[in-house]
């Protein structure tokens, strides 16, 4: 009998356990549903949201959405939660703590650890990022070449690690760049000079005439090296990972200059083949001779005919046993690869790669690494892994024995060859100069009360198409990254080939970037691309606050019923109206469009507030 009691004593309080906990549960959901304090909630709700305000005639299949359950289809918060400091530099597709979390089996010994992996919809910080403490409006181009506020960017640690390199140096509240660099104590501007004079390149100026105007600079640094071609109208991509020397990119784009978070690790780079007339290594601490020279093959697809590789490290000129080895075996490499030495000095070599296929041909059977096979595509890029062959040139390309264009900046407006390849004549790329031409000046007319000649320097164009919105921008002190779609043709090939830089990226996810990069955003139809890919539209919304900075533009182009819906979260997100226009009719799209140009307006945590007074 006692045995039947005690068990049914733990069986009364095992049932009171349970209730207690459902109650508690409970009261957790009802509070987070009126609160509105859980993040992730919103992502869930605005796609259903989006799909019925813009009036969709299909239904959305919400098991390929990867959205939530909640069907509350009239909710708009009054606000969004606010991360905490922990995620002022959020990167989301490049989170570790992420990566960690997830149990993701990478292999770190060729950096996919520092490749993207996006966070699943569920698991993503649907919050504004809010900026740092005391943080401030940065300072303006050209002066922030050489200085940024120390507040915006609070990370000294490299002007320690680098004082012997004359990277950065901490002084009061700025951080001064003197334009130093691993393999340039004296400064970039020197050692540039010094590149074209090996070359022979006229008054010793690195851009030779206009024939070199795109240049890829692979483990950037905080970006000196590019920072200084730009006097000689040469732009560089600067490339850097997330790794241990953090906040190296921040710095870049934080002082005006254009860069991407990215890693020669697994996948290619996010840029066509033929784009860059000049590739740059300063002792970026990469193996080049990892499985069967798959990196340097990487840079060969990404070369244009007769394109250089800068190389500047130790291999180049050490004598030790270690150093010698890398370099016989790196030198035989791309002999095999029909590269050949174009000039080496003191602690610089720079090879230069054939014009035709000529060379290619002509090696012994079973060389190694062979040729790509015909059916490879090597403008895909989008997620796409690197292969261990030599990127044959087109038919074209081998018979004009270059890429046949003009130098710059007459390319810029020249019809590029590439063109033939999307179906565009030389009228309608000439059409297209002349109608953005039209469309970015009306943007400028509305943009002018609130903005003076060095207000804007980052620039993005979302849906860059071939280009012609930021050719419309040459005479403004500007550079902008131009984005294509990850799907279809890659026009991005155009891009570069017109002497202007961009990469390609799939709206559904976030960007590369730190937040607080950029200074204006132009959305031309990406909210529309949203719709049809079904992905959520507030989502974009939140990425884009985190990667505008404080008081900078969005201009919207889109269909009407697109921008009021927009103009739904300008409240939640701390964005008000400039302007909106009425936009002609767009031929290409079908339909009449509306221009809303939005300012993000400066907030502050109060935390942030506090402790910057």
């Amino acid at each position: 009998m006692s045995r039947g009691r005690a068990e049914g004593g733990q069986n009364k309080r095992l049932i009171i356990s349970i209730l207690v906990l459902v109650i508690i549960c409970g009261g957790l959901y009802v509070y987070s549903r009126r609160s509105g304090s859980i993040a992730l909630e919103y992502g869930s709700k605005s796609f259903r949201k989006f799909s019925s305000y813009l009036g969709s005639d299909e239904d959305v299949d919400e098991s390929s959405s990867l959205l939530g359950e909640d069907g509350d289809v009239g909710f708009i918060p009054k606000s969004f939660p606010v991360c905490d400091d922990r995620h002022s530099e959020l990167i989301p597709c490049l989170d570790r703590n992420l990566i960690y979390q997830m149990r993701l089996k990478l292999d770190l010994s060729v950096m996919e650890h520092y490749e993207r992996h996006c966070p699943l919809p569920e698991r993503r910080y649907n919050c504004l990022i809010p900026p740092p403490p005391g943080y401030k409006i940065p300072i303006k181009w050209p002066k922030s070449r050489d200085e940024v506020w120390k507040a915006n960017i609070p990370h000294t640690h490299l002007a320690t690690e680098k004082s012997d390199q004359n990277w950065m140096v901490v002084k009061s509240e700025k951080i001064v760049f003197p334009g130093g660099g691993t393999h340039f104590h004296y400064g970039a501007g020197k050692y540039i000079a010094s590149i074209a004079n090996m070359l022979n390149f006229p008054n010793d100026n690195i851009n030779n005439g206009g024939k070199i105007r795109t240049v890829l600079d692979v483990g950037c640094g905080v970006a000196s090296f590019g920072a200084y071609l730009l006097s000689s109208n040469v732009i560089a991509m600067s490339l850097a990972p997330n790794d241990v020397h953090q906040n190296q990119i921040q710095f870049a784009l934080e002082r005006g200059i254009p860069a991407y978070l990215g890693v020669l690790g697994t996948k290619r780079l996010p840029y066509p083949s033929r784009s860059f007339e000049l590739a740059h290594c300063s002792r970026c601490r990469i193996d080049w001779l990892q499985r069967d020279g798959i990196l340097l093959l990487e840079l060969d697809r990404l070369l244009r005919p007769g394109g250089y590789f800068v190389y500047s490290s130790p291999e180049a000129y050490a004598q030790d046993e270690e150093d010698l080895r890398i370099w016989r075996e790196m030198s035989a490499l791309v002999e095999r690869m029909c590269w050949k030495i174009a000039a080496k000095r003191n602690q610089t070599v720079i090879w230069v790669k054939p014009l035709t296929n000529d060379c290619y041909s002509e090696r012994q059977p079973g060389t190694q690494p062979p040729v790509c096979k015909s059916i490879d595509d090597p403008d895909a890029v989008w997620d796409v892994n690197m292969e261990a062959c030599i990127t044959p040139y087109s038919e074209q390309n081998h018979r004009a024995r270059g890429s046949g264009l003009a130098p710059w900046p007459a390319r810029l407006t020249a019809p590029p060859p590439r063109l033939a390849e999307f179906g565009y004549s030389n009228d309608v790329f000439e059409k297209d100069t002349e109608v953005w031409q039209q469309r970015v000046e009306d943007y400028w007319n509305l943009l002018r009360p609130k903005i003076e000649s060095n207000t804007l320097r980052n620039l993005m164009d979302m849906n860059a198409n071939i280009g012609s919105f930021t050719a419309a921008l040459k005479d403004k002190d500007v550079w902008v990254m131009n984005v294509v779609p990850e799907e279809g043709p890659n026009k991005l090939k155009i891009i570069y080939d017109r002497g202007l830089i961009g990469t390609v990226h799939n709206w559904c996810e976030a960007f590369s970037t730190y937040p607080r990069t950029y200074d204006l955003l132009h959305a031309w139809t990406v909210f529309s691309d949203i719709e049809r890919k079904r992905c959520s539209a507030v989502d974009l919304l939140i990425e884009m606050d985190r990667i505008l900075r404080p008081k900078g533009f969005v201009i919207i182009r889109d269909k009407r019923r697109v921008v009021e819906f927009v103009k739904t979260y300008l409240k939640a997100l701390h964005w008000e109206v400039v302007a909106t226009a009425e936009a002609a009719q767009d031929s290409e799209k079908g339909e009449d469009e509306t221009v809303v140009i939005i300012q993000k307006k400066m907030w502050r945590t109060s935390e942030s507030v506090r402790d910057s007074e």
